[in-house]
C-alpha cells in the first residue's frame, strides 16, 4: 500500500482573530469533535499507560485553546485529582469565567499562560512540572519545529502525553466526511489539513530527544481517529508496552 507521506500546512483557524464569529463557531466544532472522537476516554488511556507513580500535581497543556478538554479530563478521572496547578498555554486567554469556576470546584487552580510555543520553547527554563499534555496540537509543526519543542518538553516535564491525528487512509477518508457532525466550511478544511500532518508508528519517539535521563517511551493507534504518544521518566513511572531507551 502507498505510503501517506506526512504534509503541514496552515490550518484556517489559527490565522483568525479570536473574536471572529468563524473562529468561536470553529472552537464549538472543535467540542462536537473531541466527543466524536472519544478524545477525553483516550487521554485517560495513555495516562493509565504512564503508571505514574503519585498523581500529578503541577501540569501544563501546550495549545489548550479554551480549557474545556481538560476540564472534562478533570471531571471524569477517579479517584479526583486534587491540590493540582494548571498552566493553559495558548497564544490568548480563551477560559471561560464558568470554566475557571469549575476548575476550582475540583480543587484545581488554574493559570492562563499566553505566550506562543516556540518561544516557550526557548525562553528560560523557570518552571518544572509532573505532567504535561498536548492534544491537537504537535502536528501544527513540522519534524524541525518538532525537534525544538520535544526536546524543550522533556526538559520541563516528568511525563508527556500527546493525542493528535492518525494519519492513514480511514482517517483522512473520515475526515472528509466530519460535516455530517454540523460542523463549518473552516472545520471541514482543517480537519483534512490535520489528518495529512497526522502521525503514525514511531514518529514521536524517534524524535524525542536522547538525553543522559532514562526515558520510557511508547506510541499506539486509539481508535476510531487518534494516535497517541507518552513518555516518562523511569523515576516518576513506567508505561506498559513501550520502548525503553537511554
Amino acid at each position: 500500500m502507498t505510503e501517506i507521506a506526512r504534509v503541514v500546512q496552515p490550518e484556517i483557524l489559527d490565522d483568525l482573530a479570536p473574536q471572529d464569529p468563524r473562529a468561536a463557531r470553529a472552537r464549538r466544532d472543535l467540542k462536537r469533535v473531541h466527543r466524536a472522537m472519544g478524545s477525553v476516554a483516550i487521554l485517560r488511556r495513555a495516562l493509565t499507560r504512564l503508571m505514574l507513580a503519585k498523581p500529578p500535581q503541577r501540569i501544563i497543556e501546550l495549545g489548550a485553546g479554551d480549557g474545556s478538554l481538560i476540564l472534562r479530563l478533570a471531571q471524569s478521572i477517579r479517584p479526583k485529582w486534587t491540590g493540582v496547578e494548571l498552566t493553559l498555554l495558548d497564544r490568548v486567554d480563551l477560559l471561560s469565567d464558568a470554566d475557571r469556576e469549575a476548575y476550582r470546584r475540583f480543587d484545581w487552580e488554574v493559570t492562563v499562560k499566553c505566550i506562543d510555543v516556540m518561544t516557550w520553547a526557548r525562553e528560560i527554563k523557570d518552571s518544572h512540572y509532573d505532567l504535561c499534555l498536548a492534544n491537537l496540537f504537535l502536528h501544527h509543526f513540522d519534524a524541525r519545529a518538532l525537534a525544538w519543542l520535544l526536546p524543550a518538553i522533556a526538559t520541563r516535564a516528568d511525563a508527556f502525553v500527546a493525542c493528535e491525528p492518525r494519519r492513514d487512509r480511514f482517517s483522512l477518508l473520515a475526515s472528509r466526511l466530519i460535516g455530517i457532525l454540523g460542523t463549518s466550511a473552516i472545520t471541514r478544511a482543517d480537519a483534512v489539513t490535520s489528518v495529512a500532518a497526522g502521525f503514525k508508528g514511531s514518529e514521536l519517539q524517534d524524535i524525542w530527544p536522547q538525553t543522559a535521563d532514562r526515558w520510557v517511551l511508547g506510541e499506539f493507534a486509539a481508535r476510531p481517529f487518534t494516535h497517541c504518544f507518552h513518555a516518562v521518566r523511569s523515576s516518576a513511572g513506567k508505561p506498559l508496552r513501550a520502548h525503553e531507551r537511554h
